[in-house]
């Protein structure tokens, strides 16, 4: 390695007194760290350099506290809290990389400080230093990603495709058959077929968004292939004499989720004078689309495969195919911790729900956090397990995990070309704007824009996505005040309705014929979209806890009968004489998104209630029923409109929002709003109805008019049991905690509480 010598008068110095500069390690890129050894924790164990494609050990001569601070920073951790010499975490193999290693404390990576060089030691692998970092994560520390990333050589491979061959296979959407072609330094070049193995073809397949291979008619291709090869006008023919058309050599484990990642040769070892593929042809792939992206129907499955499906799932992600991982065990969705969480395991659950291989493995609760158990800890996948069940893993439980630490994936996704046939217009920036959609009329394909009836935030979601835009903040039906593209005024597509898990707007539901009652022009549809977003959860366990009855004076619900708190038969009473029978109840709404949980309309809509004596920024927030066993209501208690602060935050986090004084209201990241069980409209009135059993349901956010990144949690259910005198709550559950068929009878509840009025 080179030096970086300071001024030749220092340099002088230095000699005189005998002693050498520090070698600063010139390098390429950041140099990958690792902590391992046996039973270690993730924050500890002997560290471990990537150089030249291997990885190596640090020797503990001069190593000290300022040294194992710059490594754990650059591992993500914010700081160390010691070091051990002496091969304390195990003797490592293969070269000792560094050694008398100097860093001032300051450096972002241990490659900027001084030592030695590369490989130049006088220590054996008994000298072998460990670390031990604080095992709090620092903020900038999200992800493990493959973008750029870099092969052992040095050398860049950017992207993969596959071209097609066949006259089926260009038809396909998505492309699923063709030649492969890796884009090197700025150019497409195809890959020699030589030595080209299923493991090759399963990892360009997983970063094309496929969890899956199959072989390909080798003998086929290779008679298309001799007769493009027997035409000397084919441009083929010449190209193919050219070194700078291909990659010579690729050698995968198939566990890889990038290219980059396996053994690349570019050109033949011995200089460009011998052809890098002689008398071979392209490689050429299959791969199979996952359950999203399958261009006919899929077969139907058996019951078996479809409950192994549902084992591990994502949530709170922007687009399909990302999200935090939830799994199933002991019948109740939990998260899993990011300790050792890398692409490998992330690539596992994405093949396991019908994508690619990983393209990000995210940390720290990145994409949200869970509530409820935490099931896996250090998960470690080989990369081949067909299920993250089948791979070595801890309980949740076992190494102090919470919520902060919940691991998440975006998986690779083929391109269906949906992002092309959408675009916004007019707006203040690129997120947002008029929606323009193309779609084909008479055959020919046209842009215009969507009729804004029946818009809502469901179909803005889905427009955001298929834009790649994260999720959407608003749905505009009036727009008259963004300009969209002229030649793209006339309304394309009208009466849209989307379930919401669409890929694209032209995959929902809509008129045949265009029907528009407003017509082109200021009523088109527009979206504003965002990179986070707030998701609101109810605590289950609260509600369950605090449930009981009481029969109210009328002469008390005045206030409450003016807010609609009330069930119809109120209207018909003898004021202020007789009671009202109440099922009275806690609940306190977390908002566990990443983004603040802000109210739709501004200060200036806000209504003061004199009765309550503060401002009311939501006019439906929450739906409080009680349901008969098959779905019918019977009893109501919506709270017509809501005040919404921060009632309590976790340490470290300040309140931000509160009602009092017209002061601003919302749920801040991380905090809760608590509404306690003995304040006005915190009930469902049951006056009305006969003893049985019921479901007692809360729906937060019931109208979707706020947008979350998960509205698959806010509705919560309890069983309910009413015997006239007396009311049980039990099995209170989000709606996406269990599966349907997971309740518990009243017989088996453990924690039933006996509520007398």
């Amino acid at each position: 390695m080179m030096w970086t010598p300071p001024a030749t008068r220092s340099l002088f110095l230095l000699l005189l007194l005998g002693q050498a500069p520090p070698c600063r390690l010139q390098s390429s890129g950041t140099k990958k760290l690792r902590l391992v050894g046996p039973a270690s924790r993730p924050e500890e164990g002997r560290l471990e350099v990537f150089h030249q494609g291997q990885w190596g050990t640090v020797c503990d001569d001069d190593f000290a506290l300022q040294e194992a601070t710059v490594a754990c920073r650059q591992l993500g951790f914010e700081s160390a809290l010691t070091w051990a010499h002496s091969a304390k975490y195990g003797q490592g193999e293969g070269p000792i990389w560094l050694d008398n290693v100097r860093c001032l404390g300051t450096e972002d990576t241990l490659d900027q400080c001084g030592s030695n060089g590369w490989g130049v030691s006088d220590c054996r692998h008994s000298e072998d230093v460990g670390v031990v970092c604080h095992p709090q994560r620092h903020r900038g520390y999200h992800s493990e990603k493959v973008s750029n990333a870099l092969g052992p050589q040095g050398r860049r491979l950017e992207e993969v495709r596959l071209k097609p061959i066949l006259a089926s296979a260009k038809r396909h959407s998505p492309v699923t058959e063709g030649a492969v072609e890796v884009r090197y330094e700025g150019h497409w070049r195809q890959v020699c077929d030589q030595g080209w193995t299923m493991n090759n073809s399963r990892v360009v397949c997983g970063m094309l968004g496929f969890p899956s291979q199959v072989p390909v008619n080798n003998h086929y291709y290779r008679k298309v292939w001799s007769l493009k090869m027997k035409d000397p006008k084919s441009r083929l023919n010449s190209l193919t004499k050219k070194n700078s058309f291909w990659i010579h050599r690729v050698d995968c484990l198939g566990t890889e989720p990038h290219l980059a990642k396996c053994q690349v040769q570019v050109a033949p070892g011995r200089g460009k004078l011998r052809p890098a593929c002689p008398g071979g042809m392209h490689a050429v792939v299959s791969c199979v689309p996952g359950p999203h992206f399958h261009p006919q129907k899929p077969k139907p499955r058996r019951k078996e495969s479809r409950a192994e499906e549902l084992k591990v799932r994502l949530r709170s992600g922007a687009q399909v195919g990302e999200g935090r991982v939830e799994v199933l065990m002991n019948r109740q969705w939990g998260t899993v911790c990011d300790h050792r969480w890398n692409l490998i395991s992330a690539s596992v659950v994405c093949r396991q729900l019908g994508f690619g291989s990983a393209r990000e493995a995210l940390f720290g609760a990145q994409l949200g956090q869970g509530l409820g158990p935490i099931h896996l800890s250090e998960v470690r996948c080989r990369g081949y397990e067909r299920t993250l069940s089948d791979c070595l893993a801890l309980e949740g439980s076992q190494n102090g995990c919470q919520h902060a630490n919940d691991a998440a994936v975006r998986c690779n996704i083929p391109d269906m070309g949906f992002q092309k046939q959408v675009r916004l217009a007019g707006g203040r920036n690129p997120e947002e704007g008029v929606v323009e959609v193309q779609v084909e009329v008479n055959g020919v394909p046209r842009w215009g824009t969507v009729c804004s009836d029946h818009w809502g935030l469901t179909e803005a979601m889905v427009t955001c996505r298929q834009l790649g835009l994260g999720y959407a903040n608003f749905a505009i039906k009036d727009t008259w005040y963004w300009q969209g593209t002229p030649e793209a005024k006339e309304v394309v597509m009208s009466g849209v309705r989307c379930s919401g898990t669409e890929l694209a707007l032209q995959q929902c539901q809509r008129h045949g014929p265009v029907h528009c009652s407003h017509g082109p022009g200021r009523f088109s549809a527009g979206v504003a979209c965002m990179n986070t977003a707030p998701d609101l959860v109810m605590n289950a366990q609260l509600v369950q806890e605090t449930a009981y009855l009481e029969d109210r004076p009328l002469s008390m619900l005045y206030c409450a009968h003016e807010e609609n708190c009330l069930s119809k038969s109120a209207d018909l009473m003898d004021w202020p004489y007789g009671h009202r029978r109440l099922l009275r109840f806690s609940s306190q709404i977390y908002n566990l998104g990443r983004a603040d949980f802000r109210p739709k309309a501004g200060r200036h809509s806000w209504i003061w209630h004199q009765c309550h004596r503060h401002y009311h920024s939501i006019e439906v927030f929450t739906h409080y029923d009680l349901l008969t066993l098959n779905g019918s209501k019977v009893a109501e208690g919506h709270k017509a409109s809501f005040c919404l602060e921060d009632t309590n935050c976790p340490t470290g986090v300040q309140r931000r929002y509160a009602c009092a004084n017209f002061g601003e209201q919302g749920v801040s990241v991380g905090c809760w709003d608590t509404y306690r069980h003995d304040i006005d409209c915190q009930w469902v009135d049951i006056t009305d109805v006969s003893p049985g059993d019921y479901i007692f349901q809360v729906v937060v956010n019931p109208t979707n008019d706020v947008a979350e990144s998960d509205f698959s949690n806010n509705m919560l259910r309890c069983r309910c049991k009413y015997d006239g005198q007396r009311v049980w709550l039990h099995n209170c559950h989000t709606g996406d905690s269990y599966r349907p068929n997971a309740e518990l009878s009243l017989e088996q509840e453990q924690r039933l509480r006996n509520n007398l009025i």
